[in-house]
């Protein structure tokens, strides 16, 4: 039995999130979770929100509520969307929490003791008009290095350079949008990213088996300009982890946080004390320091591409630097954007369909399989309506769909609710469970590599073997001549319609427990024996018809949805 831990990255607490965030980390995460729990693997799945920083400051002010009760508000709206899109978390905390205040103060404690962090007098843009210092992400402006017209001052999200608000060309607050800014002087400690270049390097070096796309970005921080640069850790915020050394005063850092992008990280692993504490499990340390059990656990974190450079090298800076034995990532999983409908999704600019409105007309199973399946792993993806439609209908409707119908309605009017007996196996049965182990042997492969278009795939083609052998097999022309063996081609196929329940669960977790459910086969577990697996239906056994699995989108609706979520949300 394998022990994997995965995160994904952790969404901010400003508002609900859209459908880019979502395949672009916690979806993924959750079909490599729900699939390692299948195969009898050890999991611990762990999410949480980020709620530090100026935009929880700045949103709650909007709603008009104290900043503590916006947080825990908003982490009980994302909690019960996560649960709509049946994102299976072990623990879904908040960086707010008490356990992560303490870890954060004691990683600042322990760079400090390695002498990897400095206090430095640095230059901060004042807003007049705003009467207060802007975090980084609260000035933007044109980037220096793209052109692109909103970069913000920490970082271009359409080239993914780090940036510093100095940078910026044309520089206005965010908030105000006025251009009324003043550069102040203000002391901070910075993490001393650039003494561990070569550390990070060579660690990064030792990871061939990740994506291009994590290794490149990596390697552009790294090496581009003047390479991997000491970045502040510390704000003039009032909402924020209280800047302390472990757990003594830090002179001269007095009303001063620590940075958002510095605590939420840290977050992964305080998420896991805080699964412990909640009664969810016990001894969070054998998964996050090696000298306690964790150095036998797989790391993998899921993320989009903006999050890679902090996953890659600041967090982990601040794992290596404090000289401590915490488990470092052996993975990460980087995805693309996802674009919508000939443009951006944009939380910022409320730009596309969020997760609440996608569960309000359809369920998730719906969204679940579109989004893995045109995962952008290697280049961005578009969603549509049309898309959407389209491949909505095709694979679930009429490819898993309507196999399941087209054989429960068959056998239920030709034998009854029981798997019929009689009938055996010939070459065509030989052949269609052949065809399944290679498909089954390649569905694996692909889910063991992190490859998720891949993975969806295949077990659409595991599918579409049921669909093609039902109508080379004929049982309804069939049962006409040789009633006997037409039962032996349905009980065959019910077997499938169970196996599919199966292999589908990290997928379509609702369908597959609905198929599982009717079959009777309600066992979790992935088939070890594949022959084994289609005669679990034996004969005698009850089954129920799965009424409608999936309804087709009519082009009535989807015209209606793309005319609803065609501006900007409000």
């Amino acid at each position: 039995m394998k022990r994997i831990l995965i995160t994904s990255a952790i969404p901010y607490i400003n508002g609900i999130k859209h459908l880019g965030n979502l395949v672009g980390s916690q979806l993924p995460a959750d079909l490599f979770a729900r699939y390692h729990r299948a195969r009898g693997n050890e999991v611990l799945f762990l999410c949480a929100t980020d709620e530090h920083g100026t935009p929880a400051e700045l949103a709650a002010a909007k709603a008009g509520k104290p900043v503590e009760e916006y947080c825990a508000d908003m982490h009980a709206v994302q909690a019960k969307i996560a649960d709509g899109f049946r994102l299976s978390f072990d623990h879904f905390g908040r960086s707010s929490s008490a356990q992560n205040k303490e870890l954060t103060q004691h990683f600042a404690g322990r760079l400090a003791d390695q002498g990897l962090i400095a206090e430095v007098d640095e230059q901060q843009v004042y807003s007049h008009a705003d009467g207060r210092f802007l975090p980084d992400r609260y000035i933007e402006g044109t980037c220096p290095n793209c052109g692109y017209d909103k970069a913000r001052g920490d970082q271009c999200e359409n080239c993914t350079k780090q940036l510093e608000p100095t940078d910026l060309i044309e520089p206005r607050s965010a908030v105000s949008g006025s251009t009324d800014l003043e550069v102040r002087n203000t002391r901070h400690l910075y993490l001393r990213q650039s003494s561990l270049r070569q550390e990070l390097s060579d660690w990064i070096a030792q990871k061939t088996d990740w994506p291009v796309l994590t290794t490149s970005i990596a390697k552009k921080w790294l090496n581009d300009g003047d390479g991997l640069q000491d970045r502040g850790i510390t704000r003039d915020l009032d909402w924020g982890v209280p800047v302390r050394r472990g757990d003594a005063p830090w002179p001269g850092m007095e009303g001063k946080v620590f940075y958002v992008w510095f605590d939420a990280p840290i977050e992964y692993i305080a998420s896991a004390r805080e699964w412990v504490d909640a009664g969810k499990g016990a001894d969070w340390e054998r998964w996050w320091r090696t000298d306690k059990g964790a150095a036998d656990v797989r790391y993998v974190q899921f993320m989009g591409k903006d999050n890679v450079p902090f996953h890659t090298l600041s967090f982990p800076a601040t794992i290596l630097g404090s000289r401590e034995p915490w488990k470092l990532v052996d993975y990460i999983k980087s995805f693309n954007y996802l674009n919508y409908d000939g443009g951006q999704f944009s939380t910022s600019q409320g730009r596309g369909i969020f997760m609440d409105q996608a569960l309000e007309i359809l369920p998730p199973d719906y969204w679940r399989w579109w989004l893995l399946s045109h995962a952008p792993e290697t280049s961005d993806s578009e969603f549509t309506w049309d898309n959407f439609q389209a491949d909505v209908n095709k694979d679930l409707a009429d490819v898993l769909g309507n196999f399941v119908s087209r054989v429960t309605k068959f056998c239920r009017s030709k034998f009854g609710e029981t798997v019929p007996e009689g009938g055996s196996y010939g070459p065509r049965e030989t052949a269609l469970i052949a065809d399944l182990q290679t498909r089954l042997e390649a569905y694996q492969t692909h889910m063991e590599a992190v490859e998720v278009r891949k993975s969806a795939a295949e077990l659409r083609a595991i599918w579409a073997l049921g669909n093609e052998y039902l109508q080379a097999a004929e049982p309804w022309a069939v049962y006409k001549t040789n009633p006997e063996e037409a039962a032996g081609i349905i009980r065959l196929s019910l077997n499938l319609i169970a196996l599919y329940g199966q292999l589908s669960a990290p997928f379509i977790p609702d369908a597959a427990q609905t198929l599982g459910q009717a079959m009777g086969q309600t066992d979790p577990r992935w088939p070890e024996d594949l022959a084994q697996a289609l005669t679990r239906c034996a004969a005698g056994d009850a089954f129920t018809v799965p009424e409608n699995l999936f309804a087709k989108i009519t082009d009535e609706q989807r015209d209606d949805w793309a005319q609803r979520f065609s501006g900007i949300r409000q």
